[in-house]
C-alpha cells in the first residue's frame, strides 16, 4: 500500500527536504540538518507539518460520559477551550494511543490521535460506543496541522500569521472561523498548533518561509526535542506493553473516576507497584544507545532502550529505558550493550532538558 501525503508534500519536496516514511505518510525528516533545525526551535522559531496526526470528534448528549469512559485523564470539571493530555487503555492496562483532548462544548469534544495509530483508534473508539448517545467522526482527511514552536513562536504568530494568541495560557486553544489555534506543543518551548483545511494550511506555511522568522523543521528534530524534555513517543516509551504506570505518567491517570477502561489494572499497579519502570540513564562514553539495545546488570539483561541519542542541548549521551525496577533508582549503576561492548550508565532523571512553556 502507498503512503500517504499530507497537504504540504510537494512544498517540502520543493525545499529539498529529505522524505521518509513514518506513520504511513511519506513525511520530512530533515531541510537543513537536525542539529541546525533543533537549534532553531530552542532559540527562536520553527514550524513543522504535522498534518499527518489525527483528529476525532465525539458529540452528543453522552459525549463527555463517554469520553471518560475511554480516556484515563477526568475531562468532567473541564471548562470549554482547555485541553487534556492522557492514553486511552485496554483493559490490562496496556496503551491503545497516547492524546489530546479538546472540550470544544459541553456536548462535543476534539481528540487528536497519533498518525501510526489512526485506523487502530478508530475502530477502537466506534466499538467501545456501544450504549452511549454519541456521534462519532473520524476527521482525519479534513484536517492539516501545522506546529510553530519555540520562543519566538508567539511572536511569530501575531505578526506573521495575524493570529492574536497571546491571551491563550498552556494547554488551551480557541476556535477562529473553521481554524482551531491551540498552545501546546512537543518540544519543551512554548510553541502553538493550528488545524485547518489545505488551502489555509498552505497559504499559513507560505507566509512562515516568506517571513524568514520560521525555520521549517522535519521529524527528526522533532524526535531529539520531545526526547530532551522527557516526552513519550508511542511504540517507544508507551504501547500495548507499556502502562500509563511504567511509563511515569500517572498523574494522568485520574484513578477517583467512578470508572475508565484498564481502571482496575491500572489501580492494582500503582498499589502493587509496577514490574517495569521508565526511567533515563546517562552513559560516561560518547557511544550513543538505541532503541532495543540491552540494559544490563551485573552481566543479566534488566531493560531495553526506548529512545536513546548524544543530545544537541546538553552534548550527553543518554537514552530513556525500561528496566526492571529493582534496579530503577536514581544513582544505580547499569551497563549498556552497544553491539558487541558494554557501555557503562547511571540511572538519572528523564528529563535530560528544562522545559521552557508559557504558563
Amino acid at each position: 500500500m502507498e503512503n500517504k501525503r499530507t497537504c504540504l508534500y510537494d512544498k517540502h519536496v520543493a525545499l529539498g527536504a529529505l522524505i521518509s516514511p513514518f506513520g504511513g505518510f511519506d513525511m520530512p525528516i530533515q531541510y537543513s540538518g537536525i542539529v541546525d533545525e533543533h537549534q532553531a526551535v530552542r532559540q527562536a522559531c520553527g514550524v513543522f507539518d504535522v498534518s499527518h496526526m489525527g483528529e476525532v470528534m465525539i458529540c452528543g448528549k453522552d459525549a463527555e460520559r463517554y469520553v471518560n469512559h475511554i480516556f484515563t485523564n477526568d475531562v468532567r470539571e473541564m471548562p470549554s477551550g482547555k485541553i487534556l493530555y492522557g492514553m486511552m487503555c485496554y483493559e490490562h492496562g496496556g496503551v491503545v494511543d497516547d492524546l489530546l483532548v479538546y472540550k470544544q462544548a459541553d456536548d462535543c469534544f476534539f481528540l487528536v490521535i497519533n498518525a501510526s495509530n489512526i485506523d487502530k483508534d478508530w475502530a477502537w473508539i466506534q466499538q467501545q460506543a456501544e450504549g452511549f448517545s454519541v456521534t462519532l467522526e473520524n476527521q482525519s482527511e479534513q484536517y492539516g496541522e501545522l506546529a510553530i514552536q519555540g520562543p519566538q513562536a508567539e511572536t511569530v504568530m501575531e505578526q506573521v500569521l495575524g493570529l492574536p494568541c497571546s491571551e491563550l495560557k498552556f494547554y488551551t486553544f480557541k476556535q477562529i472561523g473553521d481554524v482551531i489555534v491551540s498552545r501546546t506543543g512537543y518540544t519543551g518551548e512554548d510553541g502553538f498548533e493550528i488545524y485547518a483545511d489545505a488551502a489555509y494550511i498552505n497559504t499559513c506555511w507560505d507566509k512562515l518561509m516568506a517571513s524568514g522568522r520560521c525555520k521549517p523543521c522535519g521529524l527528526g528534530c522533532r524526535d531529539t526535542l520531545r526526547f530532551e524534555v522527557g516526552l513519550p513517543l508511542y511504540g517507544d516509551e508507551l504501547s500495548e506493553d507499556i502502562t500509563p504506570i511504567m511509563a511515569g505518567l500517572g498523574i494522568f491517570v485520574k484513578l477517583d473516576k467512578p470508572e475508565f477502561i484498564g481502571r482496575e489494572a491500572l489501580a492494582r499497579q500503582k498499589a502493587e507497584g509496577a514490574p517495569k519502570k521508565l526511567v533515563g540513564i546517562e552513559l560516561q562514553d560518547k557511544a550513543i544507545p538505541r532503541h532495543g539495545y540491552a540494559v544490563l546488570k551485573n552481566g543479566q539483561q534488566v531493560g531495553e532502550v526506548t529512545t536513546g541519542y548524544h543530545t544537541i542541548s546538553t552534548d550527553k549521551s543518554v537514552c530513556m529505558a525500561l528496566v526492571d525496577t529493582a534496579v530503577s533508582a536514581l544513582g544505580t549503576e547499569v551497563e549498556i550493550q552497544i553491539r558487541k561492548k558494554t557501555f557503562p550508565g547511571v540511572v538519572c532523571k528523564k528529563k535530560f532538558y528544562e522545559k521552557h512553556y508559557k504558563q
